[in-house]
């Protein structure tokens, strides 16, 4: 197959995944189904805390004095020339233990084909840093997670990437704790359906 070929076909593909996503994403949930999400986010937010503090037992100590903390999992799709990842998580006030239920989306650059599953934890040291966060959005630029990949946490963020000032963040895979970071720029939203 040509090259021109090779791009129609990528470009194709990619549309075509684009479209089947705005498919999804376009038919209200239902009141039951909304409930369905919430509860399996929560579970996934118990499950991927349990994995951070088999891995780091010193992280419990520092997610419970945190102002917050969020936990997203995602599914990323990688095609070819660059690919990108949807998640979807929950972000907890530990003061007031509300929780608000947010959305993720990550460009990821470079070669290759595949599906690879995340979960992310962050941890939001000042209330500022965690309303900012729920409240207006959030977007890691990847000028910042190239600043952050050098400054790992230690004490209570063993483990952790610094993304500033009283940010940490914890990535895995299904095989365990990543030591860094693999984003490259990162979008995080409120999901308004389920709030």
């Amino acid at each position: 197959m040509d090259r021109n070929a090779m791009s129609v076909l990528n470009i194709s593909a990619i549309a075509l995944l684009c479209l089947g996503l705005q498919a999804c994403a376009t038919k209200p949930l239902t009141s039951s189904q909304k409930e369905e999400h919430r509860a399996a986010e929560r579970t996934i937010a118990r499950q991927t805390l349990e994995q951070l503090y088999k891995a780091h037992p010193a992280a419990r100590q520092g997610v419970a004095k945190a102002a917050g903390y969020a936990v997203f999992s995602d599914i990323g799709f990688h095609i070819v020339y660059g690919g990108s990842e949807h998640g979807s998580g929950i972000a907890v006030n530990n003061a007031t233990k509300r929780e608000t239920f947010m959305k993720m989306f990550e460009i990821e650059p470079g070669l290759g084909l595949g599906v690879a599953k995340f979960r992310l934890v962050l941890v939001f040291e000042t209330a500022d840093e965690y309303n900012r966060f729920v409240t207006s959005g959030w977007e890691a630029g990847a000028h910042v997670l190239a600043a952050a990949k050098s400054k790992s946490s230690g004490g209570a963020y063993a483990g952790a990437v610094t993304l500033s000032s009283g940010v940490h963040l914890y990535q895995f895979t299904e095989k365990g704790l990543i030591a860094g970071i693999s984003l490259t720029g990162g979008k995080f939203y409120v999901d308004k359906e389920l709030n």
